[in-house]
């Protein structure tokens, strides 16, 4: 028997999450039109790739290019669970052509890299499960990616901290934000008010601002929401004009960044 959900963010039609929770599931030899991430939380398989035959166990990521015949074989006698990605192959166009070049290739993750990277898989497969902003759930993708090709932003010592260009490009992205932090902002508008890849406008902005746009986002939501709660304005109220429409998900946001809950906040301050 198996329980297997599909998560979707309309805003992101370029990749689709599943999970999946069997007691014994096994996949014939077939191939995604997507590039597709996995990662086995429960039991352990062999999965048969590229005329290879690898062994993954529990904790482990594994990754397939698109139209790659791949097939996975659960061990008898254990639970299996995993999540998977999807991602469509002409968003990854915005990829650089060396990191292009290495999405084409099977991929069992050496330990330190699967561990990186299945912090970052956690990321964005809770943010797509929960709904969360697309501007969040797209960064983590891009993240998840950035490490798992070799490529985050901290590793390309060739890439200038001083350019006033890339500073040019980091000072569009911070006015656009805070023109519109109110909103969902899609990682797509931020590459059209820049005209760079949104791969590359992640990598600069992070190297600049050292946190990715929608945590910049959210800071600018908090200390928006802290001035109107000085004005004693109901929390729902300011919650919902700053985009949190989840109260639990703006309590907690708000917490994490002020240290003490709105409520606690607002009474503060009278």
């Amino acid at each position: 028997m198996a329980d297997i959900s599909f998560y979707r963010n309309l805003q992101l039609p370029f990749v689709e999450g599943k999970r999946c929770y069997a007691d014994e599931l096994t996949y014939h030899r077939h191939f995604h039109e997507e590039y597709s991430i996995g990662l086995i939380h429960h039991g352990h398989t062999d999965a048969w790739c590229d005329g290879k035959l690898w062994e993954v166990e529990a904790g482990r990521m594994i990754s397939f290019p698109p139209h790659m015949l791949h097939a996975c074989h659960p061990k008898q006698g254990l639970k299996w669970s995993y999540d998977m990605l999807f991602i469509d192959p002409q968003w990854l166009e915005g990829m650089e052509q060396e990191e292009l070049a290495q999405i084409d290739i099977p991929y069992l993750l050496s330990a330190r890299k699967n561990q990186d990277c299945t912090m970052q898989m956690h990321q964005t497969m809770n943010s797509l499960m929960n709904g969360n902003d697309p501007l969040e759930t797209e960064t983590a993708l891009i993240g998840l990616l950035q490490q798992l090709t070799g490529s985050e932003y901290g590793d390309l010592e060739h890439q200038s901290m001083t350019s006033l260009a890339d500073r040019k490009y980091v000072g569009i992205v911070q006015e656009y934000l805070h023109a519109n932090f109110h909103r969902p902002i899609l990682l797509e508008e931020l590459e059209q008010v820049t005209s760079i890849s949104r791969f590359h406008l992640i990598r600069l902005f992070k190297q600049w601002q050292h946190v990715p746009p929608h945590v910049y986002q959210n800071l600018l939501r908090i200390n928006y929401a802290k001035t109107e709660l000085h004005r004693q304005r109901p929390i729902v109220e300011v919650a919902t004009e700053v985009g949190f429409y989840d109260q639990s998900h703006f309590t907690r946001m708000f917490t994490r960044v002020v240290g003490v809950t709105p409520r606690r906040y607002k009474v503060s301050v009278i």
